[in-house]
């Protein structure tokens, strides 16, 4: 059955995650990508290690890059600048993340590209737009330091704290794919193509979402506050008997649940506490209530009567206990997809669920230079 994406032909130049993890997402939902590599060495992700996988390859790598074909090309000379003209004129869309004016010196630029192939949908990824911003370093740690993420991560009494993956790349890569798509749907309707760019510090500012709208519209500026969220209460990590505990009480039904399950109905009643604006307003008074009932118990035991309950709650997982839940749950999160010498990398499944043209897993990621017969670009006259 044919995917979604089905004859969407792809060449992409990036390299590190937020491209990558763009072009993966549609290689998944039937896109064909040619991933453009330089010589010796490919994607800067290909050496990031360990952990490597029994194969010897990376395993930040292969987080980005199943369902690719990969073509080694220099870009520098003009012969691997003619070979990679060659791959764009058979192609939908280009995927770039250079910094700004790269591209303009290779002759790969989108102007130049679009006199060629009008209907070409070209995506820039930059870290901080192509104006003033150009000539910065677009590296993930850094703008989640300058984006302002670190300024509301980690303990108010610490230093800022980074989230423990490149988040800044992903959802820059996910915007990317939506900007992509777009531009297709328009191509359908006119014929034309278009320019799609987005950057890092743009997207991290848009996912700020609360965060970044508390600032637009009221003035406020974020803080670090541990665990705890700015809006809601209790929305926190809680010590129990015997290990922490999260509780992610969204509204007053179900705060009213919690101070049942605890044994303290009457908080439910507190004028302190009868409200979430109450709530936030009186944090620390409820925390400390909340802590002193929950010593009464280990946390696996308030887990179980909580959510029965239907209060939100549960444990903290490390990655391994992440992936077992998801299993419990029917979520089926790893597939094995097939190795070109004959093994299996076992992957983390896409999450988006398509009744009629689902995801599906055509190749592992590739070893430098690696193709597959069926996704050979047609030859030019």
């Amino acid at each position: 059955m044919p995917q979604a994406l089905t004859d969407l032909r792809i060449v992409d130049f990036s390299r590190v995650l937020a491209g990558p993890f763009a072009t993966m997402v549609l290689a998944d939902l039937g896109a064909t990508v040619i991933k453009v590599e330089r010589p010796g060495t490919g994607d800067d992700t290909r050496s990031w290690g360990p952990p490597y996988d029994d194969a010897g390859q990376s395993t930040y790598f292969q987080a980005a890059n199943r369902n690719k074909d990969s073509v080694v090309l220099d870009l520098r000379t003009e012969e691997g600048q003619a070979e990679a003209r060659r791959l764009v004129a058979g192609a939908d869309v280009v995927v770039e993340n250079f910094r700004p004016g790269v591209m303009d010196r290779l002759g790969l630029d989108y102007e130049t590209l679009r006199a060629e192939s009008p209907g070409l949908v070209y995506c820039s990824i930059t870290g901080f737009g192509s104006g003033a911003g150009a000539a910065l370093p677009g590296y993930d740690l850094l703008v989640q330091a300058v984006g302002g993420l670190m300024s509301i991560t980690g303990d108010p009494e610490g230093e800022p704290q980074k989230v423990g993956v490149a988040l800044v790349d992903v959802v820059c890569g996910l915007f990317g794919g939506v900007g992509v798509l777009a531009a297709l749907r328009h191509r359908e309707r006119t014929g034309e193509g278009q320019r799609v760019e987005v950057d890092l510090l743009s997207s991290l500012l848009a996912a700020l979402v609360n965060q970044g709208s508390a600032y637009s519209l009221a003035g406020h500026v974020g803080s670090r506050m541990g665990n705890a969220h700015p809006s809601i209460a209790p929305y926190e990590l809680l010590p129990t008997a015997d290990g922490e505990l999260v509780l992610a009480v969204g509204n007053d039904r179900q705060f009213r649940s919690l101070a049942r399950v605890l044994g303290r109905p009457e908080l439910a009643d507190d004028p302190r506490f009868s409200g979430n604006d109450l709530r936030v307003t009186h944090r620390v008074e409820l925390r400390e209530l909340l802590v002193a009932a929950l010593a009464a118990r280990p946390a696996a035991a308030w887990t179980g009567e909580l959510t029965g309950a239907g209060v939100p709650a549960g444990q903290v997982n490390d990655i391994a206990g992440a992936f077992a839940l998801a299993e419990s749950l029917g979520l089926d999160p790893l597939v094995d997809v097939e190795r070109a010498d004959g093994g299996v990398a076992r992957l983390t499944r896409n999450p988006i669920g398509l009744s009629a043209t689902p995801p599906v897993y055509r190749s592992a990621p590739p070893a430098l230079g690696e193709r597959y017969t069926a996704h050979e670009p047609p030859a030019t006259a």
